[in-house]
């Protein structure tokens, strides 16, 4: 049986949580025991002995007539100790972790990505005997820093047909749609700059603004897009730096932009000085293309990217941003000084299967398999009284409520014993108010044991 934690403990774990999360740094004066006894609504000598005690753990320092400071070096990095203290079943980092580490007998409804037997398997084995018999340089140098020409010429002409104009100068390949994140956060944002993120959104865009030390802003989402009151609400509270969203299928919701929406949102973006990162890496899955703020906005203030993690192969890493030209080429300084050249193998790999003839085909059968996945993963959470928000048109994702009452996270907990890993819905949510909904990928639905386990959550 755990220790009962007293309240002492309570103020020593408050302390060590901001000096994990770097709120307290090296020398900084702690509160007065008399004002964190008042924040905390405990007794002052509770206070006094719990910074007794981390005085002798030599966590923070006494000095006589001034206070308690922090102690030390500066505390390596902790993400999960930034933001919100959550159930670890509904931190992003812990859905992104049980996902990749669960072997074979783990069942997989809350993931975000497809079976590998879903995937374009015999198009990947295609493309690496092509890339065996490449030229040397394919196989051993560094990539150019923008990336390989003649893959950066194709997605040229695939953003066109999106009525995105980009030429290959303007678009940098990155090893992965999540370092393009990344790059452009690290570009762009100082520690304590404001960015807008979907309320939902997909989890590890909160992930990464903690680790670029940014304050991120949930604008509730709606099924055509951000709710523009509450939008313009943020913009003139908060004077953001970027706004981060998917706007063709939409992560976890599995809704689209329409239109009137984004002509609206571009206005407010324009009028705010507000820079917007599309995340596009559920292109592919589309049967009905929605508008992208790219075309919209002629990559001005928008910056485009996606990746083929989702539809060709996860273990082949790459990615790309499309922007202005100024920014693109920063970019590639950025990328130079992180990960130096990258490498040319996986543009390469990736050409040759994008362009191979099966692809197409490939994408049309995953397409008409995700559609009939929807059908029966909606039918069999229906009959357990779990509603979906919106039936999405297309892709893998159902955003899906559960009856009344009942909390995400716990069932999330109860099914992962039983070796189910689930998508609790705080963990998409940056104002904590999705603790009634999990996402359900309907690729990984299919096995009749998830409804099964679920059931039996759900009753207990």
């Amino acid at each position: 049986m755990k220790p009962q934690r007293t309240r002492i403990d309570v103020v020593m774990e408050a302390i060590r949580a901001k000096i994990a999360s770097r709120s307290y740094l090296p020398g900084m004066r702690l509160p007065s025991v008399r004002a964190q006894a008042k924040t905390m609504g405990l007794s002052v000598s509770t206070v006094v002995e719990a910074y007794e005690r981390l005085a002798a753990e030599e966590v923070i320092a006494a000095r006589p007539g001034s206070g308690f400071y922090v102690s030390g070096p500066i505390a390596p990095l902790a993400l999960s100790e930034i933001g919100p203290r959550l159930d670890r079943e509904v931190d992003p980092l812990w859905v992104s972790r049980q996902s990749l580490e669960a072997d074979t007998s783990m069942l997989k409804p809350g993931c975000g990505w497809l079976p590998p037997s879903w995937m374009y398997e015999a198009g990947m084995r295609r493309a690496l005997r092509v890339a065996a018999r490449a030229d040397a340089t394919v196989l051993a140098d560094y990539a150019t820093p923008l990336g390989l020409p003649a893959l950066r010429q194709l997605l040229t002409r695939r953003l066109a047909a999106s009525d995105i104009d980009a030429t290959p100068e303007r678009i940098l390949l990155t090893e992965s749609g999540t370092q393009a994140v990344d790059l452009i956060c690290r570009f762009f944002l100082e520690p304590g700059d404001t960015v807008l993120v979907d309320d939902p959104c997909y989890f590890n865009f909160h992930a990464l603004l903690r680790a670029h030390r940014a304050k991120a802003i949930g604008v509730p989402f709606t099924p055509n897009g951000p709710d523009l009151a509450a939008f313009e609400a943020a913009l003139r509270e908060h004077s953001p730096r970027l706004y981060l969203t998917n706007s063709g299928i939409h992560n976890p919701t599995g809704a689209a932009l329409s239109p009137v929406v984004a002509h609206r949102l571009l206005k407010l973006a324009e009028d705010s000085n507000l820079i917007i990162v599309e995340d596009d890496i559920f292109a592919d899955f589309e049967t009905d293309p929605a508008p992208r703020l790219a075309a919209f906005d002629g990559l001005a203030r928008v910056i485009h990217i996606g990746s083929f993690s989702k539809t060709i192969s996860a273990s082949l890493r790459c990615g790309f941003i499309a922007a202005r030209a100024d920014w693109i080429d920063s970019l590639t300084d950025l990328k130079i000084a992180t990960s130096f050249g990258g490498g040319q193998l996986a543009f390469a790999v990736l050409l040759t299967a994008l362009t191979d003839s099966g692809y197409r085909k490939h994408m049309e059968a995953v397409r008409v398999r995700l559609a009939a996945a929807m059908d029966k993963t909606l039918a069999r959470l229906e009959a357990m009284a779990i509603s979906p928000w919106i039936v999405p048109r297309a892709g893998m994702f159902v955003w899906a409520r559960l009856p009344k009452g009942i909390d995400a996270a716990n069932i999330a907990r109860s099914c992962l014993q039983d070796g189910i890993v689930l998508a609790p819905g705080n963990a998409f949510s940056q104002s904590l108010n999705a603790s009634g909904f999990l996402r359900f990928n309907v690729a990984q639905s299919s096995n009749p044991r998830i409804f099964d386990v679920l059931a039996r959550a759900l009753d207990r």
